[in-house]
């Protein structure tokens, strides 16, 4: 069973492959977006931890709704919002349990996933996050580690698309050639989750 602290380790994990990937995911940004995707998701991730650890919150709810609602609060542009989503959709998903076991987690991320797809009006495909959470998302049931290859496979797959959502639509043909930096970034959640899970 999976308890507030599993979800604490889980943001902590992500805002550390954060601060280490953050130039990477900015240059990625820089050449399809607004080159800011890898800072504002640093600042984002550094008050997630600030607040986990002024009050933790006592279930794995409680840990990824306080998550979300730092995100949206401190992330410019549309990876707050989305990111935020996610995690507060997840959140509410697993309810005020104490523990939940891996399927509620999948459940719930399923979830956190369909309520960002919905909110970006993105599909598999658009050269999104989505391309990488999706797979992540139906990987889960056959383990962590799973999901984690799926959601890099997903990111690394963005590059030959054409964008079809957010800033990089508007560069057209342009956007073809470039790893999507939300999807990136996504695959990083990912994988710091499997490997809190010791997947």
């Amino acid at each position: 069973m999976l308890d507030a602290d599993f979800f604490r380790r889980w943001l902590l994990a992500a805002a550390a492959s954060v601060d280490r990937e953050a130039a990477r995911l900015t240059e990625l940004d820089s050449a399809i977006g607004d080159a800011d995707h890898g800072a504002n998701l640093q600042r984002g991730f550094t008050a997630v931890v600030a607040a986990l650890e002024a009050e933790p919150p006592q279930t794995p709810g409680a840990v990824l709704v306080l998550a979300g609602r730092q995100l949206i609060s401190k992330v410019g542009g549309a990876s707050g919002p989305l990111y935020g989503t996610l995690l507060r959709r997840t959140g509410k998903a697993l309810g005020d349990a104490a523990e939940v076991s891996d399927e509620q987690l999948c459940e719930a991320l399923a979830a956190g996933v369909a309520a960002v797809a919905e909110l970006g009006k993105a599909v598999p495909g658009d050269k999104t996050m989505i391309d990488a959470l999706t797979p992540a998302v139906e990987a889960l049931p056959d383990g962590y580690a799973a999901a984690r290859e799926a959601a890099e496979k997903g990111a690394l797959d963005t590059v030959p698309l054409q964008a079809r959502k957010g800033r990089a639509s508007y560069l057209g043909e342009r956007s073809i050639g470039h790893q999507d930096p939300g999807a990136t970034s996504s695959a990083l959640l990912v994988a710091a989750l499997a490997e809190v899970a010791g997947g």
